[in-house]
């Protein structure tokens, strides 16, 4: 789950008293990993389609009052087969438990992946609400199977004058950390070169999603192809160009106008000289008598 979606999940509850500080974490002596010196930051399990999968939370409550909590799974849907989300996969032993006073309370549940599952990575959340407050834990599914990176970059255009927008979606079954690079070329060679740098964003398969890249010091007239490249682990990567003119409306505007009002008076002069006909001494001379 990105880390957008789990902030949004644990925003606290406006209340009349500050909420208890309770935490939920995943418990150190479950998930299929080893638990790290300072625990684990997430869920993570991995089994093949049709397996259950076991683990544990601990939801620890330290202040002097009793805490009643609610956990749920929480996940997007699987975009790739309409199927719902890891979010429905999870069943845990007891929806709420009430937690006594300056006291930790594990929670068992299961993961049961189904015998359809897509292979790769599917993102979801245990999340718990309890004393005004939500809280959430990041869960890291893989199903075991032919794995597939895979990226496309698309909608590649310039916003005005001065950033690049374009999107990425991800095309295969793997979580995916892009990189970018940028390259324009004007009438007259380069004019931006913007190396490989990873983006801030995290890619879970089938997610699309749209980015900006300033462009500072773009050129005031010129003609001007724009090529955007992403990779990503697994051999993923694309680009996509796009085509943009750069023109001083300002001061060409000024330029023309100066242009069509020469051009304006001299045909208003013309006009004048016309209709007023040919001058004394000018036309055919007549023979005398």
């Amino acid at each position: 789950m990105s880390a957008a979606l789990l902030a949004a999940l644990t925003a606290t509850t406006p209340a009349a008293a500050a909420p208890p500080h309770w935490t939920i974490a995943p418990s150190a002596g479950g998930g299929s990993r080893p638990a790290a010196q300072d625990g684990r930051p997430y869920i993570y399990a991995e089994g093949a389609p049709g397996s259950v999968l076991e683990d544990k939370v601990a939801v620890t409550n330290p202040s002097a009052e009793p805490l009643t909590v609610a956990v749920r799974g929480a996940g997007a849907p699987d975009v790739r087969t309409k199927a719902k989300g890891p979010g429905a996969w999870l069943t845990f032993a007891t929806r709420s438990v009430k937690i006594p006073a300056r006291t930790r309370a594990e929670i068992p549940f299961t993961v049961t992946v189904p015998a359809g599952a897509t292979p790769g990575d599917h993102p979801g959340a245990i999340v718990a609400s309890g004393g005004g407050r939500t809280s959430g834990i990041s869960v890291h599914l893989r199903v075991s199977g032919p794995t597939l990176s895979a990226l496309t970059v698309e909608h590649v255009r310039v916003e005005g004058g001065d950033r690049i927008a374009y999107e990425v979606v991800n095309r295969g079954n793997t979580t995916l950390t892009p990189r970018l690079a940028v390259r324009a070329d004007g009438l007259f060679g380069g004019v931006l070169d913007k190396g490989p740098r990873t983006l801030p964003v995290e890619l879970p398969p089938g997610r699309r999603v749209r980015l900006t890249e300033p462009w500072h010091g773009a050129p005031a007239l010129d003609a001007v192809d724009v090529k955007v490249t992403v990779t990503a682990g697994g051999g993923a990567g694309d680009s996509a160009t796009a085509t943009a003119r750069f023109v001083p409306w300002g001061p060409l505007g000024g330029a023309l106008a100066v242009l069509a009002g020469g051009a304006f008076a001299a045909y208003a002069s013309v006009r004048r000289r016309r209709r007023k006909g040919p001058g004394p001494g000018t036309g055919n001379p007549r023979s005398a008598p």
